[in-house]
């Protein structure tokens, strides 16, 4: 509701004034929310939190915003403006939830990105706001090295410190199609057995192998795209705060990049001539920070369509397989449905095989293995069949 600006007010607050316009009275209001919603985020990632030391960092990162949420409560006090007590968002209290299901760690790059934000809102408003800019861009920072499991109290050795937890390279992508493959493989064997074992047509079960076939590597590749969106805009959006620090604050950025080649074992004179001469072309410095201090390749951030279609391509030749022999088939007899089952565990044991590429087990052990996941699936599928074509008299 808006206040009369004409008649002086008949209660004990004041009308804003000229110095303090309704800009900026609306900002007080959104640092505040930030403020209440950064409280709210620490103490449920404290709480959530199963490490003591990591548990305190939180609880600490709470105690910083909530002297912040004093400043904007107070500036508002001042300028006259009811503050009510509300209570965090429910964006603040998603977070939390996400944090007790799949663990702090799986939500720190969404809570390093809200104090990146944080610092570049306050960096472009009053001398209030930019006093507290830099509490955010270290709680930022202590995000990134909490996120990288680093330690917090060496800014130095955790700068050089890096474990690429994000980069999707050639390995990244070798996994995924194997393991695109192994579902393929695996959802259609049950699929075409649970058919197989109603003892239906052979043109049924072509059918259903065919279906699961294109169902699966359709939500597959949408599924990847839709995920790989996510993470390439998320990188971007990492970048474009990384872009938009070193405009407002290119002094801080150097000395970050000082601290990087100190870390690495340049001297400091070393060092300050290197950062220096990075600072002196923007976009190579840009670069340089994106690399050195968020483990991000700005020329490798993936491409959705490339994944989904590789998705698409990798979940279709493993479900392929056990439909090859009822391409010829007139009916769903054993020799069918037995060539169907052998040339799966052929497969299936490649798949698992491969595996071990990942988890350094055995090619045996891991081939084997998988073998029996997918004859469990298959079996049980089948005689799910057997007991629903006898039931309906199929």
């Amino acid at each position: 509701m808006k206040e009369p600006v004409d008649k002086p007010s008949m209660t004990t607050e004041r009308t804003p004034t000229a110095a303090v316009d309704r800009e900026q009275i609306r900002r007080w209001k959104a640092n505040l929310e930030t403020e209440i919603d950064g409280i709210a985020i620490y103490r449920l990632l404290a709480q959530a939190e199963k490490d003591p030391e990591r548990k305190a960092i939180f609880e600490q990162l709470a105690d910083v915003e909530v002297h912040h949420e004093r400043v904007f409560r107070e500036k508002l006090r001042e300028a006259g403006v009811p503050v009510p007590e509300r209570g965090p968002s429910l964006r603040a209290r998603t977070i939390g939830l996400l944090a007790r299901w799949f663990g702090v760690r799986s939500v720190l790059p969404i809570v390093r990105n809200m104090e990146a934000g944080a610092y570049i809102e306050y960096m472009e408003q009053d001398q209030a706001a930019q006093s507290l800019a830099p509490d955010e861009r270290e709680h930022r920072r202590t995000m990134s090295r909490l996120e990288r499991g680093e330690a917090v109290a060496q800014p130095a050795a955790a700068i050089a410190h890096r474990e690429g937890w994000h980069r999707m390279g050639g390995g990244g992508t070798l996994r995924a199609t194997v393991f695109g493959v192994s579902d393929g493989l695996v959802s259609n064997v049950a699929l075409v057995m649970g058919f197989a074992g109603a003892q239906t047509d052979g043109n049924f079960v072509l059918l259903a192998g065919v279906a699961g076939l294109l169902a699966g590597a359709f939500s597959m590749g949408s599924g990847e795209y839709v995920s790989m969106r996510a993470q390439r805009e998320l990188f971007e959006r990492q970048i474009e705060l990384e872009r938009e620090e070193l405009g407002l604050n290119p002094e801080e950025e150097r000395k970050e990049l000082v601290l990087i080649y100190r870390a690495k074992g340049l001297s400091q004179e070393q060092a300050e001539v290197t950062a220096a001469s990075l600072m002196a072309d923007p976009d190579i410095a840009l670069e340089t920070l994106v690399r050195e201090e968020l483990g991000l390749d700005p020329s490798e951030l993936g491409s959705p369509w490339g994944a989904a279609i590789g998705s698409f391509f990798a979940f279709a030749g493993g479900a392929f397989v056990p439909v090859i022999p009822f391409l010829f088939a007139a009916d769903a007899s054993f020799g069918y449905v037995a060539a169907s089952a052998v040339l799966s565990a052929i497969a299936t044991f490649a798949v698992g095989a491969s595996l071990s590429l990942f988890t350094g087990r055995s090619a045996l052990f891991s081939g084997a293995r998988q073998v029996a996941i997918a004859a469990v699936a298959a079996a049980l599928t089948f005689g799910i069949g057997v007991v629903i074509g006898v039931s309906t008299g199929i």
